[in-house]
């Protein structure tokens, strides 16, 4: 029984990576075709939302029990993610984009260290040198930044936010009162959409814009088909699929498949829109992601418990470590775009 389930959490943790990994590539075509960046942010988080309706009125009480919480997911994890991410996409490579997100690991590691005090591990300490150098690699710092200055500060923003998130999820998120993540989810993309409804002003977007075609490296896809998959698909079924799979595996596990999501995301990238990488800036980026694995794995535990980072997602993601009775604490998982 725990093999069968281990393999279908296997198979929703590829899925959730894989569906993760496609929503930059869907929305790059948008924003190149005229729509604002916050303008296809809102459209994503707002159509999101709605589906999550119906989890969201079951998880009501979570309102009470939770508001803290749910505002920071809201803010951070939803609208300041993806805000930073989407504006990053329209100065720098998907990839490059989602790889500097792939920082926040090692960022969380270094608020441990010298904000809270903590102490880390050797190992720890290793993750996030080789986050940076392969930082370096990405974004070729040797060639005086390679990419728009811009464009890799807002990716970086993206990360701080994610940094964010996991902070705040950390502050008494577990225990048997521990909110569920689906939950989370669904307020969280409520808030974020309202967030994003002051702040991206959408009544003033082109929507004739989704009624026609967007070009795809060279191909003409419809506006409307690549919005329903960054809705449907990267952001509702990644959701669900990525909580559904924690439960089944356990958040490292999960975490290092999650890892195939920037993997999914260059690749799809390279293939649809003709963004292709240096020989340094894969090996880079293959840096980055092995150093983001060995910070989320080797981060210490704190006094009221483990901080748990999977490191996919495009959105964040709350995860639940699996109990053998009841429901499981709720620790942060990275936000993914």
């Amino acid at each position: 029984m725990r093999a069968s389930q281990g393999n279908v959490g296997l198979a929703l943790a590829l899925g959730s990576a894989l569906a993760y990994g496609g929503s930059g590539v869907a929305a790059k075509p948008l924003i190149e075709a005229g729509l604002d960046p916050l303008h296809v942010v809102w459209l994503r988080v707002a159509g999101a939302a709605f589906f999550m309706l119906p989890v969201a009125w079951r998880h009501r009480a979570l309102v009470r029990r939770r508001p803290a919480l749910l505002a920071g997911f809201g803010l951070l994890a939803v609208a300041g993610v993806q805000a930073c991410y989407f504006a990053a996409l329209s100065r720098i490579p998907v990839g490059v984009a989602l790889l500097i997100e792939y920082l926040a690991p090692a960022l969380v590691l270094l608020w441990v260290r010298f904000v809270q005090r903590r102490p880390v591990t050797r190992a720890a300490a290793v993750g996030v040198v080789l986050a940076v150098g392969g930082l370096a690699c990405v974004v070729e710092v040797w060639a005086g930044l390679g990419f728009d200055p811009l464009g890799v500060f807002l990716a970086l923003c993206a990360a701080c936010c994610q940094v964010g998130y996991f902070v705040l999820s950390d502050q008494g998120a577990d225990g048997e009162d521990a909110p569920d993540p689906l939950g989370v989810i669904a307020y969280g993309l409520l808030v974020g959409a309202v967030v994003l409804t002051v702040v991206a002003r959408p009544w003033g977007m082109d929507f004739s814009l989704l009624g026609g075609s967007v070009d795809l490296g060279g191909s003409r896809v419809a506006a409307g088909l690549l919005l329903g998959w960054i809705v449907l698909i990267a952001t509702v079924l990644a959701y669900v699929m990525g909580v559904i799979s924690v439960r089944k595996l356990s958040p490292q596990v999960a975490g290092v498949v999650a890892c195939l999501e920037a993997v999914v995301a260059t690749v799809l990238a390279w293939v649809l829109l003709r963004e292709h990488l240096s020989a340094p800036q894969i090996l880079g980026g293959a840096v980055v992601l092995v150093g983001a694995f060995i910070a989320q794995s080797s981060t210490p535990k704190a006094p009221s418990g483990p901080i748990a980072l999977a490191t996919g997602g495009t959105e964040a993601t709350p995860v639940a470590e699996p109990e053998p009775d009841g429901p499981a604490p709720l620790s942060p998982v990275r936000p993914g775009p």
